[in-house]
């Protein structure tokens, strides 16, 4: 039987103001429902940015927005800051943390994802990933103070574990991640020391598998690798991490099936960052275990064509939460990457069939549009991938880097933001500065 609030109206709840959230709020807000956005942040954030946060290229209003300031105009939206502790498909209801609860008619559960570490966790201390606000501030952090402490380190042994920057998993951040901080060695920061030369910095791209951005073209990922190299960069592939502490890293090579022998070694670094795996927020296999739906092995649920679960048409589940095929006509079923097209076009997706069942329509299979991937690998180098109605087209260099350059630009939330990042790139180009080191608190995570 569904439950409705005092107006008469379903109500929809939409967890997690991510880029699937707020396209199916957005989806709503025309529609004769109530909806309530539910987020423990209290902010949207555009992560393809977020590494620049965390390397002192932007700082991080540019590419965030108040969930509150995004939904003013929108008279059917209620915001709630909070965190999810569970869900209730009987009740339907979802708890939060500090004991209420919130019920619903429609779910659409878009939290997220979080960092992986392959089962050793206890990694997490000594390679931060990056997947929030607070995580891009610690990397800024340690960054910028390997320097200063470089600086005044007399033992050279000592400096050069603080110069030693190493970035694990060679996907589209790690890649961006690494070229980033080549270049804040060799031109941000050239002149500013004393007792050191920043240039000296090593900058280490550590990846598993045998080439970097392997979702890409390989001719690409022979680009990215080309460009990364030109820019200093040390990569090392089919390079596989078996621990990690404060004081660096141990690594493994061979023993795959071309027969090379079983090789391991040490890195001294004191600034270590985690790019290598995702896992869908905990709240996934919460939700399986409260539908008896089953999860992947990252902690995705698996949805039914119309991103709803099995058993619970009321509830829907989008982005790096939902194991979710794309259904073309005519054409075997794909998985839908993990990606913010993905997500974005699943909220509309998600909402336009909670509006059908509402209207008594039948609900339609989630179609995925793959417009091609992007990555940037430092100044006037990137990468494009592009679908188009006439085939793929790849490019790269400067051209791939504007075009980066304004994709970015255009896909962020509001338009201040894209004038202040666009006017700070503009700087940025011209003067080799990055004007975002500041560091609110040496011993912790500094705020903006």
């Amino acid at each position: 039987m569904q439950t409705t609030n005092p107006s008469g109206r379903p109500k929809v709840v939409i967890v997690g103001c991510g880029f699937g959230g707020l396209e199916a709020a957005r989806k709503l807000q025309d529609a004769d429902v109530d909806v309530t956005v539910i987020d423990k942040t209290n902010h949207h954030l555009f992560q393809p940015l977020l590494y620049q946060v965390a390397t002192a290229g932007l700082a991080a209003p540019s590419i965030a927005a108040p969930v509150r300031g995004l939904f003013r105009g929108q008279k059917n939206i209620t915001t709630l800051l909070g965190e999810v502790s569970g869900i209730d498909p009987a009740a339907r209801s979802v708890q939060l943390a500090n004991g209420d609860t919130v019920p619903y008619d429609h779910l659409i559960v878009a939290a997220g994802a979080t960092h992986s570490y392959f089962g050793h966790d206890e990694w997490s201390t000594a390679a931060p990933g990056l997947k929030t606000l607070a995580d891009a501030f610690e990397i800024r952090r340690r960054v910028l103070l390997s320097f200063e402490t470089a600086e005044i380190t007399a033992d050279l042994e000592r400096r050069r574990a603080l110069l030693t920057f190493v970035v694990i998993g060679a996907g589209p951040t790690g890649v961006e991640m690494a070229g980033t901080l080549a270049e804040i060695a060799k031109h941000t920061l050239s002149g500013e020391f004393r007792h050191i030369d920043p240039a000296s910095a090593q900058v280490l791209l550590i990846e598993g598998g045998p080439r970097v951005l392997q979702a890409m073209p390989e001719s690409l990922s022979v680009k990215a690798l080309e460009q990364l190299q030109k820019l200093g960069v040390e990569v090392r592939l089919n390079a596989r991490v078996t621990a990690i502490d404060n004081a660096g890293l141990e690594v493994q090579t061979g023993g795959g099936a071309d027969g090379a022998p079983v090789q391991s070694y040490r890195i001294d670094s004191s600034c270590v960052v985690w790019a290598a795996g995702v896992a869908a927020s905990p709240l996934g296999r919460m939700l399986g275990a409260a539908t008896g739906v089953e999860c992947d092995r990252a902690g995705r649920i698996k949805v039914e064509p119309d991103l709803s679960l099995a058993g619970h048409p009321e509830i829907s589940v989008v982005g790096d939460l939902a194991a979710a095929m794309s259904y073309a006509p005519g054409k075997p079923p794909k998985p839908v990457p993990g990606v913010s097209p993905g997500a974005k076009q699943a909220g509309r997706a998600a909402a336009a069939n909670i509006l059908r069942r509402i209207a008594g329509r039948p609900t339609v299979p989630f179609r995925y549009a793959d417009y091609g991937n992007l990555a940037t690998i430092g100044r006037n180098s990137a990468v494009v991938d592009l679908g188009t109605p006439f085939g793929p087209l790849r490019f790269s260099g400067r051209l791939a880097w504007l075009f980066w350059l304004f994709a970015h630009a255009y896909f962020l939330i509001g338009f201040r933001n894209r004038i202040v990042v666009m006017m700070d790139w503009a700087s940025a180009y011209w003067s080799f500065q990055r004007n975002a080191r500041v560091v609110a608190d040496v011993q912790g995570k500094s705020e903006s």
